[in-house]
């Protein structure tokens, strides 16, 4: 089951949030049918997203991620709620590129570093935040890491991986984002790194050891307290009547023409591939339903 797992160091000046997040990333790679670099550029943001959506404090509270660095893959779109729950798409979902010279899928390669990252938190009040900073490498655990030191101003750690099988499911997807806090000591800072590093690659430790243990290591000799943990999955949130709405609120020509073409018309999710169908009463009637609303 994915979840995601939050703890902090005895001393406070150290918290992390880890996920493990293979059943979600699986269930996107099946609705958009993607490859397996894209499977891997997708399921890392999916994965970062979710760790920083469930962080968020209120109900109905959103993150949005975008990402374009002007690759084949094109833009990538990532929705969490306030719990984690995470939705997505890419725009060029059958990309694939030659394995990296170490053997690793070259996402960098896919996304492009000819771009931004964009983070959008909408907090239900007022304009929503909105944080960019340029792609450093493309492989998004960077970048990310890039965006909350520049952006955010949170000196932190970022580490994203997925694996991708010769069938190309996903084996293990998952990672964390580890922050230091306020007033935490140089030396501190100097452990931490050194953790880091020694803790590795996040999809070889997912495939090694349960997320609580990747948390103990990445925490080495902090005293990690566990606080709390919570399920996360693939949730889209569209239904008819949100559809219906936004055909609606097209314009009155486009609405029109639509009714006269006699057609069933067919609008699908982008970010769960259902498909919502209305006929040209119905369209007839949302522009009778527009005109007297004006």
């Amino acid at each position: 089951m994915d979840e995601i797992v939050r703890a902090v160091s005895a001393d406070g000046f150290v918290r992390i949030t880890a996920a493990v997040t293979r059943d979600l990333v699986e269930r996107a790679r099946q609705i958009h049918m993607t490859l397996p670099t894209v499977t891997a550029a997708l399921g890392r943001t999916l994965t970062a997203a979710s760790i920083l959506g469930s962080n968020m404090k209120d109900e109905g509270d959103s993150l949005t991620v975008r990402i374009n660095g002007g690759g084949p893959a094109g833009t990538i779109i990532v929705v969490s709620d306030e719990n984690g729950n995470v939705r997505g798409y890419v725009q060029n979902p059958s990309v694939d590129l030659p394995l990296k010279p170490n053997g690793k899928l070259d996402v960098g390669g896919a996304v492009g570093t000819d771009g931004m990252l964009t983070v959008i938190r909408d907090l239900g009040f007022g304009q929503p935040y909105r944080g960019s900073t340029k792609l450093i490498s493309g492989e998004i655990a960077e970048d990310f890491t890039y965006y909350l030191a520049e952006s955010e101003q949170v000196p932190s750690a970022v580490a994203l991986g997925v694996l991708v099988g010769t069938d190309q499911s996903v084996l293990t997807a998952g990672g964390y984002i580890v922050q230091l806090m306020p007033g935490a000591p140089d030396g501190l800072i100097t452990k931490l790194e050194r953790n880091v590093a020694a803790a590795g690659y996040a999809t070889d430790m997912l495939m090694e050891c349960s997320v609580d243990e990747m948390i103990y290591r990445v925490m080495e000799g902090l005293d990690a307290r566990i606080l709390e943990r919570d399920p996360v999955e693939y949730r889209c949130t569209c239904s008819r009547e949100r559809v219906a709405a936004a055909v609606a609120a097209i314009s009155d020509a486009d609405l029109e023409e639509m009714a006269l073409s006699g057609q069933v018309q067919e609008v699908r999710c982008r970010f769960c591939d259902a498909v919502y169908t209305f006929t040209p009463e119905e369209i007839q009637a949302m522009r009778r339903e527009a005109e007297s609303g004006e």
